[in-house]
């Protein structure tokens, strides 16, 4: 039987949607174990950010959030637990990439229960020793990563893989990708895993003017301009030995790009209207929704700035390009706003779920959560369902269907229908429409340059 000689049990979870699984693993592990089971990821996930484990045994393939969440919820952990993974025959190469990515073991299905027993003896014996040889575990980051983020699609796999794999180096990232698609959420994922011991500082690039900007960059001295009656610390400053995080770079002016080149490559700056150099240790993560590399071309960014931004690049992929995460997303964002509110929602109608998949989400992440939040505060039932849509999202995906014999759609022409459509109730004022359509005002009239409907 499995060696445990702890004085108190060692806390397992087990994770399986198949409750004969999960019932057999039970009965066989009771008496050396104190057990929890999870009857799939969003249980699990659940039971994780809010207890302690020591041994989380979990399906990889799974309904809504399979066993890799379930992973990335256990790591995010301080102390994480010691993860084995499940998988059948035929999905090894899975395995594999669940144990790369911080798996201790896997174990094939049917479970050999010999094999399993061999499996988490090793497990406990590694934990231990890990243990042992971690004096200081206080110096690890108690912030939970990753939990937050859903991702059951190959393509945000990946991302979050790369995200691990990075964290801790003090190479730049640019995150690029459309507005909406939680570029912020991979920044704060990174400064989490990193375990910098500083803050993590965003700045919101396009918000500012350039002398307002430089002013919160790089601070100022007292008298430097009218108006600046103190000193005042700059963002690289407050974010030393932390993780500095610029959202919207491209927009930044050539007069600050020439500043932020020379701390890149010096690591150090001047307040504005001082003459002392600063040393800065922040890590620098930037962000953007443009093509960066075309405005090298254009000559409005800077080439030297651009690959010393572009040290590590991760593209966020468009919602419409990983669908797959698109009904867990809409549970999760149903579970938060329904407890804020106060409301019983016990889920989304498939009719109105057909509809939310089908949908391009021109505005991603955020637009999506903006359509669930929506629904829930106005939903009078305890199921969210059709007649709840916003109607830009409830009649534009209907007619756009109806009108095309493939049900395919064309993405640029159904957008540029939603922009004219909100642009029209709004009465032509910019700013309404583009809340009302979930993106910024900026990223509006981008669109209506791309698509002619200045």
């Amino acid at each position: 039987m499995v060696k445990n000689n702890n004085a108190s049990k060692t806390k397992l979870l087990i994770v399986d949607d198949e409750r004969n699984t999960r019932d057999a693993l039970r009965r066989y592990f009771c008496k050396n174990f104190e057990i929890t089971t999870a009857e799939d990821g969003v249980v699990a996930m659940n039971l994780l950010k809010n207890n302690n484990y020591d041994l989380v045994l979990t399906d990889l393939k799974m309904p809504g959030a399979g066993g890799m969440s379930v992973l990335d919820a256990g790591l995010g952990k301080n102390p994480p637990p010691t993860c084995i993974v499940f998988t059948a025959y035929g999905s090894i190469e899975t395995a594999v990439s669940a144990v790369k990515a911080g798996a201790f073991d896997f174990v094939t299905k049917p479970v050999n229960l010999d094999k399993l027993e061999e499996v988490i003896n090793r497990a406990l014996e590694f934990r231990k020793k890990t243990a042992e040889s971690s004096p200081e575990p206080e110096k690890v980051s108690k912030k939970t990563v990753l939990n937050d983020i859903v991702a059951e699609s190959a393509i945000m796999q990946d991302i979050l893989k790369t995200v691990r794999q990075v964290a801790s180096s003090r190479s730049t990232v640019l995150l690029s990708g459309e507005s909406g698609t939680g570029k912020e959420v991979i920044a704060r994922a990174l400064h989490s895993l990193s375990g910098r011991e500083g803050k993590f500082i965003p700045v919101h690039c396009a918000a500012l003017s350039a002398n307002l900007l430089e002013s919160e960059l790089f601070g100022h001295e007292k008298g430097s301009f009218t108006g600046a009656t103190e000193m005042k610390q700059g963002r690289f400053e407050l974010a030393d030995g932390g993780t500095l995080f610029l959202d919207e770079i491209g927009e930044i002016d050539p007069q600050v790009q020439v500043k932020l080149l020379r701390v890149l490559e010096t690591r150090s700056f001047e307040r504005v209207g001082g003459v002392e150099p600063i040393t800065t240790r922040a890590r620098l993560i930037s962000a953007t929704n443009r093509d960066l590399k075309e405005m090298v071309k254009e000559g409005k960014f800077r080439e030297d700035l651009f690959y010393r931004l572009d040290v590590v690049n991760i593209k966020l992929p468009p919602l419409r390009e990983r669908r797959e995460d698109i009904p867990i997303l809409v549970k999760q964002f149903i579970s938060e706003f329904a407890g804020d509110n106060d409301k019983k929602i016990e889920g989304i109608s498939e009719p109105a779920m057909e509809i939310i998949r089908n949908y391009p989400w021109p505005g991603n992440i955020r637009e999506l959560r903006n359509c669930i939040e929506r629904m829930v505060v106005l939903c009078s039932g305890d199921t969210l369902d059709v007649k709840d849509l916003p109607d830009n999202i409830r009649f534009g995906v209907d007619e756009d269907i109806s009108a095309s014999p493939d049900n395919t759609l064309d993405l640029n022409q159904h957008e540029a229908m939603l922009i004219t459509k909100a642009l029209e109730e709004c009465d032509g004022n910019r700013t309404k429409a583009a809340q009302k359509l979930g993106i910024s005002r900026r990223t509006l009239h981008r669109r209506l340059h791309e698509y002619n409907l200045m």
